[in-house]
């Protein structure tokens, strides 16, 4: 258990920010699964952007890797480009 005040008030803010990474993860992994199950094209092509700025904003923030924040965007464009 840590001992110093400095030390006590960093495992306060590093629970503060677990719950808030998670919560975007989590937030991002559902809208991404929701914009993979649509068949209707032009709403996809309406999220899709905001599910880009999502995986933008957690690349960002190193709560995931640039390259798989990259690769998903990839992929997601052109599913809903082939879609219609």
């Amino acid at each position: 258990m840590a001992q110093h005040k400095s030390a006590k008030k960093r495992i306060r803010q590093d629970a503060k920010k677990r719950i808030a990474n998670r919560y975007y993860k989590k937030s991002a992994r559902t809208a991404i699964r929701q914009l993979r199950e649509m068949e209707d094209a032009e709403e996809a092509s309406k999220i899709l952007p905001k599910i880009i700025s999502m995986v933008d904003r957690l690349a960002k923030r190193n709560s995931w890797h640039k390259n798989k924040a990259a690769n998903l965007k990839g992929k997601l464009t052109k599913f809903v480009a082939a879609m219609g």
